[in-house]
């Protein structure tokens, strides 16, 4: 296995030497093709985005579980409905219909489902945090020193981050228009509130890219400052895909004549694509910026 990945890492290494030199944007670009196609990084992503998948449902099913125990399930089915026009209508509906069975549930077996959900969420993401990270290796040339404790601890706590961030974005999209109700602002003031919860979402995005970008991988961790550019970027990307999407979903998809009753879990699967595609894209050009930046520290040398 050793030896496998060390001649996959020596073929990387020997297709990135047929870039072209130079410097400036596209010479940068250039870089970066070599360095996607070089990596399979259409491959990676695909399988970051399946494990995200596996994660997800015992995911949502732990936050239900526990939306439920301190708020009404119905309620909360009701204000997801807001993020209707940022993501596609059916990965909406399939997350829509998780609360409202919820919501036929009594406490007890809401209690009993947030234990075994937080549980299952658990291991279920922590094998995707692993996938992601094995990912980020490949973009920075990396090979995996980490031993098995440490690598299973730090993957456990980027999950928790991790959880910690979907509850800080659910909270923006769910209770913050419920807040403003019951607070009874103006208009004007209603609208600046409502719209001010989508840069806390994007910024919680941005925050989370930079965390897995420095503890990610198995290397020296770089400063904060070092890593923020691919982090931008991501984020930039996650947005402007993320709405595209969306939109071509509900305009030109017709992904439910060709998938049926599946097509929220396709489309979901496809979103969850695009983020990861999104989160590699930014730590390649954190790879490709340190690598001109360190030759151009040995051509001064």
């Amino acid at each position: 296995m050793a030896h496998a990945e060390s001649a996959g890492a020596s073929g990387r290494d020997a297709e990135r030497k047929r870039e072209a030199p130079g410097q400036g944007a596209w010479a940068f670009l250039r870089g970066m093709k070599v360095r996607m196609a070089a990596d399979s990084l259409s491959v990676i992503a695909a399988g970051v985005a399946f494990y995200a998948l596996l994660a997800v449902f015992p995911a949502i099913a732990a936050l239900v579980a526990l939306y439920g125990l301190a708020l009404d399930p119905q309620q909360v089915a009701e204000r997801l409905q807001s993020v209707a026009a940022s993501l596609p209508a059916e990965v909406t509906e399939l997350l829509t219909t998780q609360l409202q069975d919820l919501a036929q549930s009594d406490r007890t077996s809401l209690s009993l489902g947030a234990a075994g959900g937080v549980a299952l969420a658990l291991w279920s993401t922590s094998a995707g945090v692993r996938t992601l990270m094995k990912a980020l290796n490949v973009a920075y040339d990396q090979e995996e020193e980490r031993g098995f404790f440490e690598r299973t601890g730090l993957s456990l706590l980027l999950t928790l981050a991790a959880i910690a961030g979907g509850v800080v974005a659910i909270l923006a999209v769910v209770l913050v228009p419920a807040i403003i109700d019951s607070l009874g602002l103006g208009p004007v003031l209603r609208d600046v509130v409502s719209y001010a919860r989508w840069p806390i979402v994007a910024a919680t995005f941005w925050l989370g890219v930079l965390v897995v970008y420095r503890y990610g991988p198995s290397r020296r961790r770089a400063d904060w400052s070092r890593l923020n550019r691919g982090a931008v970027v991501a984020t930039v990307l996650w947005l402007v895909g993320s709405a595209l999407f969306s939109w071509y979903v509900g305009n030109f998809g017709n992904y439910n004549k060709t998938y049926g009753s599946m097509a929220a879990v396709v489309i979901l699967l496809m979103w969850f694509l695009l983020t990861s595609y999104a989160v590699l894209i930014g730590a390649e050009i954190n790879a490709e910026i340190e690598r001109r930046a360190q030759k151009r520290l040995a051509q001064a040398g």
